[in-house]
């Protein structure tokens, strides 16, 4: 008797370990019950990095047919407004931290977005957060490297942008399709050339706003079958001012540039103006297949993907009227209807300011290898208390859970806004997340910690080589192109006197304009600007929360690391162990 009931309890509480956390560098419980799940441990990517969750790919996996690249890209914006991005090589066993863009607005909705070109280069491209009319974007001078990052290049566009969406089809490509939050805040698209001689791109078609909401402002989430279709899921609104907030799914017909429902009925043709959408039961009645969810509650979506038949799926969350309940769902249409699973209590918004964006769930992730595998940021009480922890779901083909997984446990700080990345189904690093503490998404005199969070993944990295090759020290040093060298010291600069030389070596001269702020190498006759400038944008520390398209007065360095590796006549410039420039010396 007594041992009837002891075994619920003892099952009760070794399904409660189970969803415990872990912290860095610790066994996974069950992670390798399955094989696209390639790691048993947790690592960091970087110390300071956030990301949103509405500009994807923010992350990306490539290796190409010829066997020549295998490479992983995972980019985040930190709290001093560096864009930057991590590209692991699993064929020379690397991995280095690239600056994209210094000197940025301190905004988590800025971490940048990738795509693969037809000839290998990766191309990114990133915005501030809805209040300047353009996109930035880099590429990569050699396929697949994003250690060769050209010169920044801007597309202008009359509304101002954010989140964008990239995205090339194989049934046309010779176009980028870009998508974005653009036109009176609702989703946009445009079709870009793809990049000339000049890494220039032009706006062929478009932009155009692909519908209209009552709502103000729409969020979407977008991906694409790869051939000729781009799915996204929307809100009417954001779900602060919506109550009760509908999600809708609509896909773009790349061939005749319509917007069509779930089943293929066309809805607009986009050039002629936008759809219409509404939550009201006439417009239920009128257009059901436009819907994914239309409840009493909050809605908010997290991603799109779509299943082995081309059907989509979707990771969504139901918020309660008071905004204090998030419900996690998963979403499938399964050909008629579109059947809805409740997945788990994500408690309140995940973050430390207690009465700031209520909306923010901790956040979830289809694996789009396999979609009936979900990722869940959950509070979870652990040794260290309620902390937020990866929890992954697997569900049957009827879309029923089967069982959970535990990713992290006993962990000191938040797990959230989890990824998988896409492409990365033969590879060792497939998931990624946010750690740390956060306290609101821009930085600012009333936050000035802002998203102080680090990036963690599964995959361990590789390790940096234990011993300095010719290392030397500046001092009766002099360049010579035909040797290799590694040089790493601490530059102090004077705020009031902020150019001239900082490092000279023989002809070789590490040059800051006091006009542009922006380091130069010079080398007999030949200047090698950096297209970062030498500075943070921790100014933001001391203005107001807004998104007012300001550029405030940069912060100057007081010191910096600076490092120089050079061999086989190529120069790498790091600052404070970022890479800033990879030089071909002539």
């Amino acid at each position: 008797m007594r041992a009837k009931l002891i075994l619920p309890f003892l099952i009760l509480y070794l399904f409660c370990h189970l969803l415990s956390v872990q912290g860095h560098e610790v066994d996974i419980v069950n992670a390798g019950s399955d094989k696209n799940v390639a790691s048993s441990q947790v690592y960091e990517v970087t110390s300071e990095g956030a990301w949103c969750w509405f500009a994807d790919p923010r992350a990306l996996h490539y290796e190409n047919e010829k066997g020549t690249i295998n490479k992983t890209y995972v980019g985040y914006i930190d709290i001093h407004g560096n864009i930057k991005a991590m590209q692991y090589d699993f064929k020379k066993k690397r991995q280095d931290e690239v600056l994209i863009r210094s000197y940025f607005q301190p905004d988590d909705h800025n971490n940048p977005t990738f795509l693969v070109l037809p000839d290998e280069r990766i191309m990114i491209f990133y915005s501030r957060h809805t209040d300047e009319p353009c996109f930035y974007y880099r590429i990569s001078r050699l396929p697949g490297d994003i250690t060769t990052l050209g010169e920044e290049k801007v597309i202008k566009t009359k509304d101002n942008t954010t989140y964008p969406s990239p995205f090339i089809l194989s049934d046309d490509p010779e176009h980028i399709y870009l998508c974005w939050r653009g036109i009176g805040w609702h989703p946009t698209i445009a079709k870009l050339s793809l990049p000339d001689q000049n890494d220039q791109v032009a706006v062929e078609w478009g932009p155009y706003q692909i519908v209209q909401s009552t709502g103000a402002r729409p969020y979407a989430k977008y991906m694409s079958n790869g051939k000729d279709k781009i799915y996204f899921a929307y809100t009417t609104g954001h779900p602060d001012n919506e109550n009760p907030n509908f999600l809708y799914f609509n896909y773009i017909d790349i061939h005749s540039l319509q917007l069509k429902d779930v089943k293929g009925n066309t809805l607009s043709t986009i050039a002629d103006g936008t759809f219409k959408v509404n939550k009201t039961d006439d417009y239920a009645r009128q257009y059901p297949s436009t819907l994914i969810d239309n409840p009493s509650a909050r809605d908010w979506v997290w991603q799109v993907a779509s299943d082995e038949n081309d059907n989509p799926v979707i990771a969504m969350v139901r918020i309660s009227s008071d905004k204090n309940s998030h419900d996690y769902y998963y979403a499938k249409w399964n050909g008629h209807e579109w059947k809805k699973t409740f997945l788990a209590n994500a408690g309140g918004h995940f973050h430390q300011t207690p009465n700031s964006e209520k909306c923010y769930s901790a956040g979830m992730t289809i694996d789009p290898a396999n979609t009936n595998h979900v990722y869940c940021s959950l509070p979870v009480e652990g040794k260290q208390g309620k902390v937020y922890e990866i929890v992954k779901f697997i569900l049957n083909e009827v879309g029923e859970v089967v069982s959970t997984e535990a990713v992290t446990q006993d962990s000191q700080q938040n797990n959230v806004r989890p990824y998988i990345i896409p492409g990365s189904e033969d590879s060792p690093l497939r998931l990624t997340w946010m750690f740390g503490n956060y306290y609101d998404w821009i930085v600012s005199s009333r936050y000035p910690q802002g998203y102080c969070t680090g990036i963690a993944c599964d995959f361990k990295g590789f390790p940096d080589a234990k011993k300095k090759k010719n290392l030397v020290t500046e001092k009766n040093f002099k360049f010579n192109p035909k040797k290799a060298f590694t040089l790493e010291q601490t530059v102090t600069l004077d705020a009031a006197h902020y150019q001239g030389t900082l490092l000279q070596l023989g002809d070789l001269e590490y040059y800051l304009d006091g006009k542009t702020m922006k380091p130069e190498v010079r080398y007999k006759g030949k200047v090698y600007t950096s297209s970062n400038i030498l500075g943070t944008s921790d100014c933001w520390k001391t203005t107001s929360r807004s998104t007012g398209g300001k550029w405030y007065t940069p912060q100057k360095y007081e010191s910096f690391k600076l490092k120089w590796e050079y061999n086989k006549g190529v120069l790498c410039v790091y600052i404070n162990g970022l890479l800033d420039q990879k030089i071909e010396i002539k």
